[in-house]
């Protein structure tokens, strides 16, 4: 018996907003490579994100390994980004006092 071996593609797909996903799931490149390098195993991070298969888990990692200075700029991208939102947000909405606010908000609806 003769082996087929084949290549097949690593199950990332681009969204619209340039974000990278794992397959057909909502479930980013960055939050799988972000519990790869905190220690999580694969089958753990398909115990954190069952829509993932394990076999897609394994390729995603594997093209990690294969790619990192590539998926580590991508990923430093994106907290760029992140942080530039957040900021944003903060200026527009302050955070300061919100927690009281709520509390407060929430005392003259009770």
């Amino acid at each position: 018996m003769t082996l087929a071996i084949l290549v097949e593609p690593t199950p990332l797909e681009v969204d619209a907003n340039g974000v990278v996903r794992v397959g057909e799931t909502r479930v980013t490149l960055d939050t799988v490579v972000t519990a790869f390098l905190e220690g999580a195993t694969a089958e753990e991070i398909g115990e954190q994100y069952t829509s993932l298969q394990l076999s897609d888990i394994y390729s995603v990692l594997g093209y990690y390994l294969r790619h990192k200075a590539e998926v580590d700029a991508y990923l430093l991208e994106r907290q760029r980004q992140a942080a530039m939102i957040r900021q944003e947000a903060e200026q527009r909405f302050n955070p300061v006092g919100i927690r009281e606010r709520l509390l407060a908000r929430r005392s003259q609806h009770g």
